[in-house]
């Protein structure tokens, strides 16, 4: 049996307000510089929230 010794991925995250008319766009844009969505929520002030990820390089 062998274990794996491969360490565990690290990431970073960043939130961003989506606009209500600009949703797909601002994703996009953001998918593009390699981010991942990981939830939506609506936020303190109403609208919605993204919260991203992507791989520490």
């Amino acid at each position: 049996m062998s274990e794996s010794t491969e360490a565990a991925p690290t990431w970073e995250y960043f939130v961003t307000p989506l606009l209500l008319h600009n949703e797909a766009q601002i994703l996009n844009n953001w998918g593009s510089q390699g981010w991942e969505l990981v939830q939506i929520i609506e936020g303190p002030a109403g609208g919605n929230v993204a919260y991203m990820k992507k791989r520490k390089a």
